[in-house]
């Protein structure tokens, strides 16, 4: 009898291992996926960012005065930084390293992860509207060779540029609240792995 039961110990043992395990290995894949399409979007815009930051190099003796010069040199700085802070800290983050360290360490990797991420998402949600008004002179100047701080123009122009900048505002607010509910819900999916 003392044998099969320390069989049906070791069994048991075996079986609670094994399930332990899978838990963890299906919480990181569930993890990997949260910001495995987020990584996607971001590498889309990166691309895009970065294909606009060549194109202003390529076309930046067009702009012919010192502020015009400015706005082109803050324009490709912001456009070729962000995107690669941006996209390392979605790697760090997607492949923080559950199995392998304590339930304490990956909690606080994580939190540090995290607050990287966003505070970068911060600072593009704050700076965006300004590169939207840095880039349209550039890009005026570029595609029109028309400088929009001495030409005279109308009221349309300046509504629409505000109309858009409002856009831009929203549009940076919900990609930022998209970032917290992602990193919310992956902390939420990395606290349930103590309570199991």
């Amino acid at each position: 009898m003392k044998i099969l039961w320390e069989q049906m110990s070791v069994k048991v043992a075996k079986q609670q291992q094994l399930t332990d395990q899978l838990i963890m290995e299906m919480t990181t894949q569930k993890y990997r996926n949260k910001f495995g399409k987020l990584l996607m979007y971001e590498m889309m815009g990166a691309i895009i960012c970065y294909l606009m930051a060549l194109f202003v190099i390529i076309r930046i003796k067009e702009l012919d005065t010192w502020y015009l010069m400015a706005c082109g040199i803050f324009t490709i700085a912001f456009l070729a930084i962000l995107p690669f802070f941006t996209l390392q800290s979605l790697r760090r983050i997607k492949e923080l390293q559950l199995a392998d360290t304590s339930y304490k360490d990956a909690l606080v990797r994580f939190a540090k992860s995290k607050k990287r991420l966003l505070f970068l998402q911060r600072f593009g949600l704050y700076l965006s509207p300004l590169l939207f008004l840095v880039i349209l002179p550039v890009m005026n100047k570029i595609m029109n060779n028309k400088d929009m701080f001495t030409a005279d123009s109308n009221a349309f122009p300046w509504v629409f540029i505000g109309i858009v900048l409002v856009g831009v505002v929203l549009f940076s607010r919900w990609g930022y609240g998209w970032y917290k509910r992602i990193t919310n819900s992956a902390e939420q999916l990395l606290r349930e792995l103590d309570e199991e």
